[in-house]
């Protein structure tokens, strides 16, 4: 039998995506020819005033209707497969709804409510999507190339089984990039996934579909995964809420990906949500199951009780670091005057206290940790893009081909370049600990920055294929800190004008430089990440509802 070509694999995957969305019931509603760049209302022009209600309440909301039988699992699930059957035509962030399975699990739940009179468990009949790459039992498992298209999962991923006994419903698998190694999304099966906001736009990556999906509320909680920002640039992009944990406290077995089992730098599992309340939940959630009793490499670490990690529960202010710019690549000035707005509030809250963020040396860590990302010379990407004769994306080729650092290591220079690593980490953690302005009962450095905040790209969300600057969010991978996105505001080019006259630092500056045209990024999301030290995950989510709560974050709307 003659070898199919990547093109008749790539339609038939289209195919199966549109006949998936075709089984959903009603039909999910034809969008208009001719879209304009902001998409973000048309859902509301073509669903019902239930399925409206439904999509756009946040998920800490829709648990107690579902938990107290005041709404069914049934009609959410609907709900979203059609809100979700709207965001694949017009963002292309769908590889398959999966409308009998998620329906027949709603039924069980409600009919399981119906006979004991409660809910299954703290997620009951919630519906979550999920990035493609994270495993499916019988399902695809593509990881975004063309010659994985036939593998399938061999089991449901460790996270994907604790979040379905918790009585959640998985209905929406969504898109990622050829090689996963894109801060954009686009592969040869499925195509480009746009930003909702602006068209023109990406939606980020790898963990694209998911942000482009949450973005027009066809989910309100999503599974994306991070090794330099592959959850926090499409909850920047699309203006939500992202969260990369510190590795090895969410499972991350069941995963398709090039280079299983390499350690130098950690890919980890994170959530991506409408909400920071649907942050906090999926976290509580899967460290309540005790993951490490079943994938030992997670840490035995209970989620701990966040009145315990605030300082302003013991007393003491809140201290904010404000990182400017990474002395690299300048952001663009509507991430600076995002700063400078959440910075000002911050300084009238009296329990917070802000200072700037010198940043250490972070041209070292690119260099580092791009040696690191891909030691076998990246001969696994390789293989498997050219073993179906796809083309190379262009940002594949960027991270790859056009990357001086990527290199074919012998283990004598893995060892070099995992020591660069190490002491790295130790001139960090040093650099944070001159932060402190008093001495702990052990002599320890003590009353420290709690959390740094900083962009989460050099700008927002950039046009297509042009996504080549990693450095603020690669920067706390290398570091293996937890960074938590949330939404700002929008790019409003009457405001945010040209720096004219600027004379960029470098060439990578001045690509970034000549990237900025206001009118290119109206109405994209403007984002910033909060930035912890490892291990202190729960600190960070806290210090955010705290400072939510203090400034009324976001300023804008985005539903």
């Amino acid at each position: 039998m003659a070898k199919s070509s990547w093109k008749d694999i790539a339609a038939t995957a289209q195919e199966l995506r549109d006949a998936s969305i075709s089984r959903i019931y009603p039909p999910v509603p034809d969008v208009p020819q001719k879209l304009a760049n902001n998409v973000t209302n048309i859902p509301k022009q073509l669903l019902t005033t239930d399925e409206i209600l439904i999509t756009e309440t946040l998920p800490e909301d829709l648990l107690p209707s579902l938990a107290s039988g005041k709404i069914t699992s049934t009609a959410v699930v609907n709900a979203f497969l059609r809100r979700a059957g709207l965001a694949q035509k017009l963002t292309n962030c769908i590889t398959e709804v999966l409308p009998e399975e998620a329906l027949s699990r709603a039924k069980y739940l409600d009919d399981y409510y119906h006979e004991h009179g409660s809910p299954l468990g703290p997620l009951h009949g919630l519906p979550i999507s999920v990035k493609e790459h994270i495993g499916m039992k019988g399902k695809g498992l593509n990881a975004g190339f063309v010659s994985w298209w036939d593998h399938k999962g061999e089991e449901d991923a460790h996270v994907l089984r604790i979040l379905w006994r918790a009585g959640c419903v998985f209905y929406a698998r969504t898109t990622q990039p050829q090689t996963l190694m894109h801060l954009e999304t686009s592969n040869n099966l499925y195509g480009v996934t746009v930003n909702p906001f602006n068209r023109d736009l990406t939606s980020g990556g790898s963990s694209g579909g998911e942000g482009a999906l949450l973005g027009l509320r066809g989910s309100c909680l999503g599974i994306g995964s991070d090794i330099g920002g592959s959850v926090r640039s499409p909850a920047a992009n699309c203006g939500l809420y992202g969260f990369r944990p510190t590795s090895y406290r969410v499972p991350v077995r069941g995963w398709s990906s090039t280079m299983l089992g390499e350690e130098q730098i950690v890919a980890v599992t994170g959530p991506l949500s409408a909400s920071l309340e649907g942050i906090k939940l999926f976290m509580r959630t899967i460290i309540a199951a005790k993951p490490w009793l079943v994938e030992p490499s997670c840490l035995p670490l209970p989620w701990k009780n966040a009145e315990l990690e605030q300082p302003i529960a013991r007393g003491k202010n809140l201290k904010v670091a404000m990182l400017w710019s990474d002395d690299v690549v300048r952001p663009h000035p509507p991430i600076l005057r995002a700063l400078k707005e959440v910075a000002q509030k911050l300084e009238k809250v009296t329990t917070i206290e802000i200072t700037d963020w010198s940043p250490y040396n972070h041209d070292e860590a690119w260099e580092i940790i791009a040696s690191l990302y891909f030691p076998d010379g990246a001969q696994e990407e390789i293989n498997a893009i050219d073993a179906s004769g796809e083309p190379w994306r262009p940002l594949s080729r960027f991270i790859i081909q056009e990357n001086p650092h990527v290199k074919h290591l012998s283990v004598e220079e893995v060892w070099h370049w995992t020591n660069r690593r190490e002491e790295y980490r130790r001139k960090y953690a040093e650099h944070w600990n001159q932060t402190a302005t008093s001495i702990g009962p052990d002599g320890e450095p003590a009353d420290m920055v709690d959390v740094i905040l900083a962009p989460v790209g050099p700008g927002a969300a950039p046009p297509l294929d042009s996504a080549k600057y990693w450095g603020y969010t690669s920067q706390w991978n290398l570091l293996d800190y937890p960074a938590l996105v949330f939404p700002v505001s929008k790019v409003d080019p009457e405001v945010d004008k040209v720096e004219e006259g600027y004379e960029p630092m470098n060439e990578k500056d001045a690509f970034n430089y000549r990237l900025y045209e206001p009118e290119v990024y109206r109405d994209a999301p403007v984002s910033l990440q909060l930035i912890g030290r490892r291990y202190e995950d729960e600190k960070v989510i806290d210090a955010l509802d705290y400072i939510k709560a203090q400034i009324g974050l976001p300023f804008t709307t985005f539903t």
